[in-house]
């Protein structure tokens, strides 16, 4: 379904991160680059026709390569987001950001934003001094998604390579291409022509004002990490893990899958971390199972990946939810 009600400019919020879309290196090559070394400004004035669309009030967040994106900057964007969203002038919100670990920025996002208006995250994956560099258009397309009323309460979108992903979903698949990301079984939201946006469904998990995450939490004060299961995988690392850790999630094989040595150290676990089972692969879920958890020592992480996984539950744990309360989160989000 393509959005009619296009009769005047917008005025859209941009939050800069820096990431590859503001990133330079040897002009017309793709591979050797710095991220987030270019000013956003210089990205808008290349897509004159942007100012069709919509007015730019622009925010600058930070300037970094997405793999130092921090908690505490997904918490200042939120705090940025929040008030450009306070502007009844404002219709809608875009954030540049790094490839690399957009998928967890969108989804810890899509979990703690107090926000009902049109929000979506873009970036690139050649930088700004690349031949054919994707960024402009990325960035042209989402400020026309966030001009597009019905993107409202539809939570953090995402545009790259002409394709609209729900934020909960998004997962980058490719370091390649430019066309780096899928979602699996659930299908991308929609399609971009141009600057019209096509739609298919809505996303249908709790986020943004929906969220139990998005009013009265300021930061993370938990700690999880990932523990990864392949062939031999040491036991005494997970022990550690539990030790120093308040809770970690099991990226494990097939459905969520481990060895009987692993298994063995989570039965025999008595301590306050709480374990998440979740899947390496791309596609499927970790469900109950009597096979590998009779006891029910771990919760299941079901469609999450170990990444997402451990977003929701640092997010669980820093509300002291219990364990039966955190097993129906990864039901709800």
């Amino acid at each position: 379904m393509e959005n009619e009600d296009r009769k005047k400019p917008k005025k859209i919020g941009l939050i800069a991160t820096g990431g590859t879309i503001a990133g330079t290196g040897r002009i017309g090559e793709t591979a050797e680059y710095r991220a987030g070394t270019l000013p956003v400004e210089s990205i808008i004035s290349s897509i004159p026709q942007i100012a069709d669309l919509a007015e730019i009030k622009q925010v600058n967040v930070c300037t970094k390569d997405s793999n130092d994106i921090s908690a505490a900057d997904i918490f200042a964007i939120k705090q940025a987001a929040e008030k450009l969203a306070e502007d009844q002038e404002v219709d809608g919100i875009v954030i540049t950001h790094g490839t690399d670990t957009m998928e967890e920025t969108a989804f810890l996002l899509n979990l703690v934003l107090d926000v009902d208006k049109p929000i979506v995250i873009t970036g690139a994956m050649r930088p700004a001094s690349a031949t054919s560099a994707d960024g402009p258009m990325n960035l042209y397309q989402s400020v026309a998604l966030a001009c597009d009323s019905r993107c409202a309460g539809m939570g953090v979108l995402a545009v790259i390579s002409d394709t609209i992903y729900s934020g909960r979903d998004l997962t980058k698949i490719n370091s390649i291409k430019t066309d780096a990301f899928e979602v699996g079984d659930p299908g991308p939201v929609g399609y971009m022509q141009d600057d019209r946006a096509f739609l298919i469904h809505r996303p249908y998990r709790r986020h943004t004002i929906h969220s139990r995450f998005s009013k009265g939490l300021e930061g993370i004060s938990k700690k999880v990490e990932i523990f990864y299961v392949h062939e031999d995988a040491d036991p005494k690392l997970l022990e550690y893990m539990l030790k120093n850790y308040d809770g970690v999630v099991i990226a494990g094989t097939g459905a969520g899958n481990y060895s009987s040595k692993i298994q063995n150290v989570i039965e025999s676990y008595e301590g306050p971390a709480k374990i998440v089972r979740s899947s390496r692969l791309i596609e499927g879920a970790a469900f109950d199972s009597k096979i590998f958890d009779p006891d029910q020592k771990t919760i299941p992480a079901h469609r999450l990946s170990p990444h997402k996984a451990r977003i929701l539950l640092m997010l669980g744990l820093s509300q002291n939810l219990k364990m039966e309360e955190l097993r129906q989160l990864f039901l709800e989000y």
